[in-house]
């Protein structure tokens, strides 16, 4: 209880400030929520269709792979669908390689969606909890111009304790949204990283397993 009453002093004390800090962190946490549960998914659906796929791709039985990719909604599958959807038309390994960049594009920015605005959300936070200690300092300065010169010096600390409470509050909220941002964008540019080394893998077993691998190359 007295935790809980520590904090709504501590907000109150912030100013009219600490509300669009407060609405910036929810929409934060909301989006990392999202990524983090998106990313998972993509992770967790990719490797079970490569553990799928592999045995047919080393046996060369491409009709199979592209049962189990057509029928799959995870990124690898898309990919790896456009690409076995050119195997039998395409003469040269470039334009399956093509085929598969072309689906890379169009997966990629769905793996990269929203996780950008965190960084933003943290120096919004910032530059918001600045403002309103700078609001609030101007606040201060201005009450104690009217007030007995005796009773200044303590009525300026107290504002002036007031006012920073908005600064902290802007750090308490920027500091862990820069720490999951940068957290989901490694685990993003892994994901990626992953889906270009299964293309590569992929293109090197048709390159193997077709009969015209060597007028290809």
């Amino acid at each position: 209880m007295d935790l809980y009453s520590s904090i709504v002093r501590f907000f109150q004390g912030g100013g009219h400030f600490m509300i669009p800090i407060a609405i910036v962190l929810v929409l934060g946490l909301a989006i990392a929520a999202e990524r983090f549960i998106y990313l998972w998914n993509v992770g967790r659906r990719n490797r079970s269709l490569w553990s799928e796929i592999t045995p047919y791709l080393q046996r060369g039985d491409f009709r199979a792979a592209v049962q189990l990719t057509s029928k799959s909604d995870s990124a690898i599958g898309q990919i790896l669908n456009y690409g076995l959807a050119r195997v039998a038309s395409a003469r040269r390994r470039d334009d399956i390689e093509k085929a598969m960049e072309e689906s890379l594009m169009e997966v990629v920015p769905k793996i990269e969606r929203r996780t950008h605005y965190l960084a933003t959300f943290a120096n919004l936070a910032t530059l918001l909890g600045l403002l309103g200690t700078v609001f609030g300092l101007i606040h201060a300065f201005a009450a104690v111009a009217t007030v007995n010169p005796a009773e200044k010096a303590n009525l300026l600390s107290a504002s002036i304790s007031v006012a920073m409470n908005c600064t902290a509050f802007g750090l308490l909220t920027a500091v862990p949204l820069l720490f999951i941002h940068a957290w989901l964008q490694a685990r993003t540019t892994a994901l990626i990283d992953s889906l270009e080394m299964a293309s590569v893998k992929f293109l090197n077993s048709i390159t193997e397993r077709r009969p015209d691998a060597p007028a290809a190359a």
